[in-house]
């Protein structure tokens, strides 16, 4: 049985990972699939949008740490090395927007992956928890740096250091998350968002993500600087001269995603 399941549907990428009898916890195979579907969806054309979503009661648990202990296994340093750092750059360097569908827990490395996506949506019965320090792990898959933007410092120093369980509810209060729906909605929810995101111009979102990303280390003088390369960018397009046009002859504009 393949650990990742990648479809095509109407310009979104489906990433569904597929361990459901392990809570869709990461092994090596799962996470080098996961990072092939990633790229299949960077370079195919036909998709305009990532989502990704778990298969079974859990989001993702994290690390199988059956294969952390294995002396056979790849080991601590290879897990963040080449499972699981190459996977969070790859989303954050995607220049789709990427939707996380978090059906239930969503733990460790599992909750970390999800934060990092540009939008977020979980349901009812979904959670978070950051379990690292209670198996004598620190956090990581980008967490320390994702969560205290996401939360804030003193949230997220909380959540780390006790590792307590924050559900869907609260992670919305807090900020973690965009949204949160019954889990019999939540595939039709992210599903929706994904179908207005794909009906958006590709270059506008590409430019938009690429500027929150350089948000993250730059001064606001060096944002504003970013945000007038990428506008120039941005009003250089078709697809910027169809919106313009749409606008004034109050029509549907038709975008291209160029």
């Amino acid at each position: 049985m393949s650990e990742i399941i990648f479809e095509i549907k109407d310009n979104i990428g489906v990433i569904t990972l597929n361990r459901p009898d392990k809570f869709n916890a990461f092994t090596r195979s799962l996470a080098l699939q996961f990072q092939a579907a990633l790229l299949q969806c960077q370079t195919n054309n036909q998709v305009h949008v990532v989502l990704i979503t778990g298969n079974g009661k859990a989001f993702c648990a994290g690390q199988d740490l059956a294969e952390v202990i294995d002396p056979n296994g790849p080991g601590m340093e290879k897990i963040l090395r080449e499972h699981f750092n190459p996977l969070v750059t790859q989303i954050r360097n995607l220049t789709k927007p990427v939707v996380a569908a978090v059906n239930g827990v969503a733990a460790g490395a599992g909750a970390n992956i999800a934060l990092c996506c540009d939008i977020v949506i979980a349901a009812q019965e979904a959670s978070f928890i950051q379990a690292f320090t209670k198996i004598g792990l620190i956090p990581d898959s980008g967490g320390t740096y994702t969560l205290p933007r996401l939360v804030g410092f003193a949230r997220a120093s909380a959540l780390m250091l006790l590792g307590n369980k924050v559900s869907a509810t609260e992670a919305l209060q807090m900020g973690m998350i965009f949204k949160v729906t019954a889990l019999q909605n939540l595939y039709t929810d992210a599903e929706n968002i994904c179908n207005t995101l794909a009906a958006l111009p590709g270059k506008a979102l590409e430019y938009t993500k690429a500027a929150l990303n350089k948000s993250f280390t730059a001064s606001f003088n060096e944002q504003l600087q970013h945000e007038d390369f990428y506008q120039q960018k941005a009003a250089n397009t078709k697809d910027f001269k169809e919106g313009i046009a749409a606008f004034l002859e109050k029509r549907p504009p038709n975008f291209i995603g160029e």
